[in-house]
């Protein structure tokens, strides 16, 4: 039975470099209003980036980077190979108890940061987000489609925290290693979706805050 023996604790901020969308529920959606809304707190209606969202982003660049994608005649999906670097740090779900693994990494859903005193929000279309129009061409009839795209933009800035666990049969380093690198991959990709036509490009700094040894 593997033993945790440390959690590492690390903290930073995603910022938006181009407008970001990832996208919540539609089910109130107004006349005249974007045709895509962006994910909100339904408490108090700020826009946040899903831990889930971050973490599958992260772990499919890692896995194309090493070349370990699971690829199936149904389509790719997240290795369940435990040994692969992304095995080892976001976990595995085999269909046996012997080839599920926890994930070692734990990813907080990341809070806008309203109150930054560099950003403006009055210059904003909606709360906290800007509406972005677009419009696809019909190749036989020339017609034009537009659609609007809620986004939050650029210069707004989230928290980001993360909790790496570590077990004692652990190579710690090397899940140091893959999860730095998982970062580097990212700043250089997109988050969220429409990344193809710029949307998605942050930036994140991250830092270590603390180790809580559990030994």
């Amino acid at each position: 039975m593997a033993r945790l023996i440390k959690k590492i604790i690390f903290e930073g901020r995603i910022e938006v470099l181009t407008g970001l969308h990832i996208g919540g529920s539609n089910t109130e959606l107004g006349i005249g209003g974007p045709d895509s809304l962006v994910v909100r707190n339904p408490l108090n209606q700020i826009p946040y980036i899903p831990g889930s969202s971050l973490k599958g982003k992260m772990r499919a660049l890692i896995e194309w980077k090493d070349g370990t994608v699971n690829v199936t005649a149904k389509g790719a999906h997240a290795t369940n190979d435990q040994k692969t670097r992304a095995g080892q740090l976001f976990g595995t779900a085999g269909e046996n108890d012997s080839d599920k693994r926890p994930s070692r990494i734990i990813v907080r859903d990341s809070r806008l940061l309203v109150e930054d005193e560099n950003v403006d929000w009055s210059h904003t279309d909606m709360l906290y987000t800007e509406a972005k129009t677009e419009t696809s061409i019909d190749r036989i009839t020339a017609k034009a489609n537009p659609r609007t795209i809620e986004r939050v933009p650029a210069g707004a800035s989230f928290e980001l925290n993360m909790v790496l666990n570590v077990f004692d049969k652990d190579d710690e380093q090397c899940l140091r290693d893959t999860l730095r690198e998982a970062i580097e991959l990212l700043n250089d990709d997109y988050l969220g979706g429409n990344g193809s036509r710029g949307y998605g490009h942050v930036k994140i700094d991250l830092k270590e805050k603390q180790q809580n040894e559990k030994v």
